[in-house]
């Protein structure tokens, strides 16, 4: 999947904390994590999108992520909350 939307968007979340926090206000649209992420970092989010029926996007790596959402270092998961 293309992480072209992720950079493209308008405004997005960066991290679990923030993510989550979107998530449980139904804010995010489609959340992006990295498959080398850290299972009990990113599995509690994606459960409640599961729940919620908000899309998820599996990335290869932390690196691949961090470098779409415009930082110098990995992310575990991010979203976006405006396209």
């Amino acid at each position: 999947m293309s992480l072209e939307p992720l950079k493209s968007a308008r405004k997005k979340t960066v991290g679990a904390k923030q993510t989550l926090k979107a998530v449980e206000k139904l804010q995010a649209k489609q959340v992006y994590w990295a498959a080398d992420a850290e299972a009990r970092v990113v599995d509690p989010i994606l459960r409640i999108c599961s729940t919620k029926n908000i899309p998820t996007v599996k990335v290869d790596s932390m690196k691949d992520l961090g470098r779409a959402c415009g930082i110098d270092v990995g992310c575990a998961i991010a979203s976006i909350t405006e396209f």
